[in-house]
């Protein structure tokens, strides 16, 4: 049941727009990509979240069965509020580039069970700095009709600059002289994360909410929290709800 907190929590009805099948081919999903890639709004700053969520999800190369995890939290105070799990089996192969279509029907399936509506939604993965400009965070955030960022832990395409080894540095991440997504610093002497455009934010508000969202580890921590819940792991106590 609802703690004393209740009137925090908005309890939602889940809409999820049905932008294709799921039933496809490699072929096919290149061909959803580019023609969805279109769709992707690159403008927007002016966001207010109160709730952040954050997906991951946990299965390898060759294994069928896994575990997609879905994660909210308020801010700016990023306690943990909800925490929502699906297992499964995936139907479409591995295939870099077209992780999306192995991985978003999981990832929905757990979204559907969420008791708080999000504002904003940071995904383990590339938006656009992708070669067809629609990684899964891309995809999500159309299918989902919510402000979104990628952030990857490694490069996809494009050429990175240098980036200062001090938290928070930052730099351009180019394909054919296109800016598609910024090198981000996230923890001092650290590896970088990869931020980029997922739908409806522009790059310099997705990487100040990435930044905003660190609490010094190397993921903000909706990515990371995420990333431990997908793993079978129990992330920290939920609060706003018992």
């Amino acid at each position: 049941m609802l703690s004393a907190n209740k009137s925090a929590i908005i309890i939602i009805n889940v809409e999820i727009k049905h932008l294709h099948g799921w039933q496809i081919n490699v072929n096919e999903a290149k061909q959803i990509q580019m023609e969805l890639a279109g769709q992707v709004r690159q403008q927007g700053n002016n966001i207010k979240p109160k709730f952040i969520a954050g997906v991951d999800i946990s299965a390898g190369q060759a294994q069928k069965m896994a575990r997609a995890a879905v994660v909210v939290l308020n801010y700016p105070a990023l306690c943990l509020c909800d925490v929502v799990t699906t297992e499964d089996e995936l139907h479409f192969p591995y295939v870099p580039g077209l992780l999306s279509f192995r991985e978003s029907p999981l990832i929905l399936a757990a979204w559907s069970k969420l008791s708080i509506q999000p504002d904003l939604l940071i995904v383990d993965g590339h938006g656009i700095a992708h070669p067809r400009r629609f990684g899964i965070a891309s995809h999500l955030g159309l299918l989902l009709d919510l402000p979104t960022i990628g952030c990857a832990k490694s490069r996809l395409c494009g050429l990175e600059s240098p980036v200062a080894p001090e938290a928070g540095s930052h730099a351009e991440l180019t394909d054919n002289g296109e800016i598609i997504g910024a090198v981000l610093r996230s923890k001092t002497d650290t590896k970088p994360i990869y931020i980029s455009i997922g739908h409806k934010i522009d790059l310099t508000a997705a990487v100040e909410w990435a930044t905003r969202c660190c609490r010094g580890y190397r993921l903000p921590e909706p990515a990371r929290l995420a990333h431990i819940a997908a793993g079978g792991n129990k992330p920290a106590m939920v609060v706003g709800r018992t």
